[in-house]
């Protein structure tokens, strides 16, 4: 459960990210991000898209003081003359998050919640993203609330994020969600051609398709399915009460075998429907649980997207 003693928690679990362990769980989760993340990629470029950094540019002769690593050994045996390759200044990758922090997100059966688990992804990002100029922005919002966060680079930035979407009250019960607004208010105004990520759970409708399509057409898109167990199926524990918290309906239903069958058949033909809805948009998806090594997930996601880039199988 969310709330077992800690000494009985695996490595990977995320750090408890709230009251008075919020400040050392964040920079427990910095160390986590930073040092697993790089670790287990194990040098692989860390990008999430490709093409940022340095563009070739023209080949001048060598002088004396160039930097040797960017001699351009076709044009020197053409020549005969030693030439290094000029580089077009980089290209800024700018990132903008949509953090769904609505009520289904104040829920969690296994690890932690997947407010937590989400939080966790937007340090991933910011750690995968970040460097040489880059900025990332966000924006975030209970359903009731919402708050836009400036795309800026440097781990201060960062950290005020994580710190922000830590503290961003919860929704009271009844506060329905909207992903599509959020979506809705990174296209407007446009912004300047980069990456979008999407943190949700991505419970209830596929509305957000259309702005997720129109966003496509200017970004690379990524979206993070953040799930608990419970989202797919439900335990053998006989009579419970199921509870919806963006409506605040209640039910009480008896956990039979043909129940489950039914809860999880129609579980995965939703999450069916949001991957088919992801992929028509052209979002890339990666799907983290609070019973899953979060970080593991996210480095086979990273390193499959690398795969399609060089060619070779996801």
């Amino acid at each position: 459960m969310a709330g077992e003693d800690r000494g009985k928690r695996p490595a990977w679990a995320p750090p408890v990210l709230r009251g008075d362990r919020l400040e050392a769980g964040l920079r427990t989760l910095e160390l986590d991000v930073r040092h697993r993340l790089d670790g287990l990629l194990q040098g692989n470029h860390l990008g999430l898209v490709p093409g940022p950094g340095s563009e070739p540019g023209e080949a001048r002769p060598y002088q004396p003081g160039d930097d040797v690593r960017r001699m351009d050994w076709a044009v020197t045996a053409r020549t005969t003359t030693p030439h290094i390759r000029e580089t077009v200044a980089d290209r800024e990758l700018e990132t903008w998050m949509a953090v769904d922090l609505s009520a289904s997100l104040d829920f969690g059966t296994a690890l932690c919640e997947k407010r937590d688990l989400a939080l966790c992804a937007v340090a991933a990002i910011a750690h995968l993203t970040g460097g040489g100029g880059n900025r990332l922005g966000a924006v975030l919002s209970n359903g009731a609330e919402t708050v836009r966060v400036p795309a800026r680079g440097g781990r201060a930035h960062t950290r005020g994020l994580l710190r922000k979407i830590a503290e961003l009250p919860r929704a009271t019960e009844g506060t329905r969600g909207d992903l599509s607004a959020i979506l809705e208010q990174l296209r407007r105004p446009p912004r300047r051609r980069g990456l979008v990520v999407v943190v949700s759970d991505f419970l209830g409708g596929t509305e957000w398709q259309r702005p997720l399509r129109a966003l496509a057409a200017r970004h690379d898109l990524i979206a993070v399915e953040v799930l608990d167990p419970r989202d797919v199926d439900l335990p053998e524990v006989g009579t419970i009460v199921l509870a919806d918290p963006e409506s605040g309906r209640q039910r009480e239903v008896h956990a039979s075998a043909l129940l489950r069958r039914e809860f999880a058949a129609a579980a995965q033909a939703h999450r069916d429907q949001v991957a088919r809805a992801l992929r028509q948009a052209g979002a890339a998806q990666l799907t983290l649980r609070t019973d899953s090594d979060w970080i593991a997930d996210t480095v086979r996601f990273v390193v499959a997207r690398k795969r399609r880039w060089s060619g070779g199988a996801a």
